[in-house]
């Protein structure tokens, strides 16, 4: 069977089968992406997740499986964040703030849909509003988190 006919699921799995690695770090995301080209940044990432494998920030991503796993990768993602900002790093910085726009839109397109259960809806909309704390101001968003009452 050719590269091209076999999915990207497939592809993915091979790279992972040979290579074994412990994490993705950043050469193995950008060998992922050359590997799999073309490929959308949140595909790639939900395919990585589904491995259980840990993703370097910011290709990680914002995760939206619960308030504590969110909380978390944006936690994560503000470290990133700040170490670009400290180094210069615009391109680093930006790529930070695209992963946490990415998860925003996917939360606000779960939130607004009817097909979903309303409970799933509220908490899509109030994970939205983390998220905007975090772009306003993502160096507050730890403590931010931390003083939340109720805590989840």
């Amino acid at each position: 069977m050719g590269l091209r006919s076999k999915s990207k699921k497939q592809r993915l799995e091979e790279f992972l089968l040979e290579k074994q690695p412990a994490a993705i770090t950043e050469e193995q995301w950008r060998e992922l992406t050359a590997l799999l080209a073309p490929i959308s940044e949140s595909y790639l990432r939900k395919l990585l997740h589904a491995t259980g494998l840990q993703i370097a920030q910011p290709f990680g991503g914002a995760r939206l499986s619960s308030f504590a796993e969110l909380e978390a990768s944006l936690v994560d993602m503000e470290k990133e964040y700040a170490k670009a900002v400290a180094a210069g790093d615009r391109a680093r910085a930006t790529a930070c703030r695209r992963a946490v726009i990415q998860a925003k839109d996917r939360a606000r397109l779960i939130s607004r849909s009817p097909k979903v259960d309303e409970e799933k809806r509220k908490q899509k909309a109030e994970m939205v509003e983390w998220m905007l704390v975090w772009l306003e101001n993502p160096g507050i968003f730890g403590t931010w988190a931390a003083l939340r009452i109720p805590k989840r």
